[in-house]
């Protein structure tokens, strides 16, 4: 039985405001995800994926193109739409001490949204429902009136995604949510957002910067560059053959655990493009090897090149065929 698309997006544009022109932040960005998957994307700093994050919940108006949630096309819902939308479609923050409010404690964070959206008519049942949250996210009962400064940063995420899970939302964007934790307590949260995903049936879109992270929680991984996607493909695609020279770069600086192990470890030369008011042709192209003519001049197109992989390369076919090699 084939699963049911539960997201689309079809040419994505959030463009800001600034001196000189727009900052092209996302740009004619379009993909589906289907029910209970995870889509992770993955880019360097300032690439537009938090930001495309934050577009698909509408926290960040459109510039263009559209969202479709379910069958329906939400860009543009008006504020209570969107309102009532909040129960289906939540968001889990990168720094959990910044997104939690200091003066309220774990339960009443965890509580409020179950009051904004008047889900229990009682008390006793929010309390009751906030004490299952706990207990799903792995937060012990004596914790209920602490306050989020008497917690590490572990604890303080659990907290952040049972409030994102309070009212049962399908869909999450996960914006680098382990990044600010220790590599040891990521694995913890990582394994509880998978574990999480399973019994409740959740689709999330997975932000990152560590490919690591991407690979182990991701069933299909985009990969973005100055506000486009510029190669999405199932998780074990993109690690064995990808076809961007991007990707490839990116691969090589994952660190390895084998001592032993000789990597090529790729070191991209040249000035990065800049965002605002971007000029016509690959927006990699100036840190390319492999970039000629077309790629300075034509803006290549996101095309499924073999079966689920999508690439935006101009000289693709030679990466497939092993031609381009760095």
């Amino acid at each position: 039985m084939s699963q049911k698309t539960l997201l689309e997006v079809r040419d994505l544009k959030k463009y800001f405001a600034v001196p000189g022109g727009f900052l092209h932040a996302v740009d004619d960005v379009s993909f589906s995800i289907k029910e209970g998957e995870t889509l992770g994307i993955v880019g360097e700093s300032g690439c537009g994926k938090s930001t495309l994050g934050r577009v698909i919940l509408r926290l960040h108006e459109p510039t263009d193109g559209k969202i479709i949630y379910n069958g329906m096309d939400i860009t543009n819902f008006d504020k209570e739409e969107m309102r009532k939308m909040r129960q289906h479609m939540q968001i889990v923050f990168q720094d959990p001490y910044a997104s939690l409010n200091p003066r309220f404690t774990i339960a009443q964070i965890i509580e409020e949204p179950l009051k904004l959206h008047n889900i229990y008519k009682t008390e006793a049942e929010r309390r009751q429902r906030v004490e299952e949250l706990m207990e799903l996210v792995g937060l012990a009962k004596r914790m209920y009136n602490m306050y989020p400064h008497e917690f590490d940063g572990g604890r303080r995420q659990r907290v952040v995604i049972a409030r994102a899970l309070s009212i049962n939302p399908k869909f999450v964007v996960c914006d680098e949510p382990v990044s600010a934790l220790d590599v040891s307590v990521q694995a913890q949260i990582l394994n509880l957002m998978m574990e999480l995903q399973e019994k409740l049936g959740l689709t999330y879109i997975f932000i990152s910067h560590d490919l690591s992270v991407i690979k182990h929680i991701s069933d299909n991984i985009g990969v973005m560059y100055l506000g486009q996607m510029i190669e999405k493909a199932p998780k074990k695609d993109i690690f064995q053959n990808p076809l961007h020279p991007y990707t490839v770069a990116l691969l090589s600086a994952i660190p390895s655990t084998n001592v032993r192990e000789k990597k090529n470890k790729i070191i991209l030369k040249g000035e990065i493009s800049s965002p605002i008011n971007p000029k016509d042709g690959c927006r990699f192209s100036p840190r390319c090897p492999f970039a000629c003519d077309i790629c300075h001049q034509k803006t290549p197109v996101l095309q499924e090149v073999q079966p689920n992989h999508f690439v935006a390369c101009h000289r693709y076919q030679e990466m497939i065929d092993h031609k381009l090699q760095f």
